[in-house]
């Protein structure tokens, strides 16, 4: 079973070329899949009938596992049983008609215009970190990125004369605009702390940590927990709610919806769509 699931994950990769995050979490789910089964005695894919698939699916349902994390494995299982039916693999795809349960749509979180106000407020000295920290704030509610995003940006891809940044992605890039309050923060940090944090080392990174390279997810983490504390935020905060609020308040302020899901990188207008219903409320 592990062999066809590696062949499935170098299809994925090499072919698919699907983003990193997506290759992970279709591994996890299905690494899952095959230790509950091999811990039953099943270690080929030809082994398993469709009635021992949905008995996987009631586990899970046992397991208290959300609607939407179901519906997640669901579609990894049948998106590799699809890969190995046309790879002859297996002479029949069991999971053709397996459906998904109903996941109820929920809206994002996000916080209020005042609330942002506050938070980017936060990190209000002088020392190299707090420069730094009061940038990335304020990029990333300028422009709306992913976390992941604002970490792997590079100094290439920031325009400061132009006031824009180049976010890369597997098959294409978008280009999103920032205002001159970010700008000048920005530049701040370029001028006085980078050089700093760099500490004669060489980063192409353009946030750095105090070791002088990339910052990780988990630091940023740390750090929007922080600055949300200070500045008396009750809500549940994550760097997600952050591009959810910009998202939600610019279409609020009248937005054209196009140009928001172009600056979100949203592939269906529909997931945009779901900031209307916010910027309504």
């Amino acid at each position: 079973m592990r062999n066809e699931l590696n062949s499935f994950m170098d299809y994925l990769h090499n072919v698919k070329q699907l983003s990193h995050n997506t290759e992970i979490s279709y591994q996890r789910d299905l690494v899952k899949f095959c230790s509950y089964f091999e811990s039953k005695g099943i270690g080929h894919v030809t082994g398993l009938k469709r009635e021992q698939i949905l008995e996987y699916l009631e586990y899970m349902s046992d397991e208290k596992l959300s609607a939407a994390t179901i519906s997640r494995n669901i579609a990894a299982i049948k998106a590799w049983f699809s890969y190995l039916e046309e790879t002859h693999r297996i002479t029949e795809n069991i999971t053709k008609d397996i459906k998904a349960p109903k996941v109820e749509k929920r809206l994002p979180g996000i916080i209020t215009a005042k609330e942002v106000t506050k938070l980017l407020g936060q990190p209000s000295g002088n020392g190299a970190k707090e420069v730094r920290d009061r940038a990335m704030l304020s990029l990333l509610y300028a422009t709306g990125i992913r976390v992941s995003e604002l970490l792997s940006l590079t100094m290439d891809q920031i325009n400061l004369q132009m006031n824009y940044i180049t976010v890369k992605e597997r098959h294409s890039e978008r280009v999103i605009p920032f205002g001159r309050d970010t700008k000048a923060l920005l530049l701040h940090y370029l001028e006085r702390s980078r050089a700093e944090l760099l500490n004669g080392g060489q980063e192409d990174a353009l946030f750095l940590n105090t070791f002088g390279k990339q910052m990780s997810r988990q630091g940023f983490w740390k750090l929007l927990k922080h600055y949300a504390q200070k500045a008396g935020i009750e809500s549940e905060i994550t760097p997600h709610t952050i591009r959810h609020s910009f998202a939600a308040h610019l279409l609020e302020k009248g937005a054209d919806i196009k140009s928001v899901q172009a600056m979100m990188g949203h592939a269906d207008i529909a997931t945009t769509q779901l900031y209307m219903e916010l910027s309504q409320s």
